[in-house]
């Protein structure tokens, strides 16, 4: 499980600061400069769940595993987004987006939350 944590930590990482670096080319922010927080690290450290939960839905379709990984992510991002807003240390805030739920989450992102457990899932069952 630490192997997962970790990989999963590492590569929402990356992932993020792929995702930002795109999204600034589209602002108008040519020098493709991406982010992320060393908060985020232990948030997608949490992904490594998708590996013991593939073995208890695997014989679910994989609309219906994307659709729950989905919810997953979006439950974990806003209980994580609640509590670090708390203390003042939220990195993100989506509250000028539209679809957003308290500033915390983007129902818009769900097709790439259910993308992204999806491959998740079959990278962790590589991994282990």
């Amino acid at each position: 499980m630490k192997k997962a944590f970790l990989f999963c930590g590492l590569t929402g990482w990356c992932m993020e600061v792929l995702w930002t670096g795109l999204h600034s080319v589209f602002s108008g922010e040519l020098t493709m400069t991406g982010k992320t927080s060393l908060l985020m690290f232990p948030i997608y450290g949490c992904a490594a769940i998708i590996r013991p939960l593939s073995e208890k839905f695997s014989t679910f379709p994989s609309f219906v595993r994307g659709c729950i990984y989905s919810v997953g992510i979006f439950f974990v991002e806003f209980i994580s987004g609640s509590f670090l807003r708390h203390f003042h240390m939220c990195p993100w805030n989506y509250s000028d987006a539209p679809l957003n739920y308290k500033g915390l989450i983007r129902l818009d992102y769900a097709p790439l939350w259910f993308g992204a457990g999806l491959l998740f899932e079959k990278i962790l069952q590589k991994l282990s």
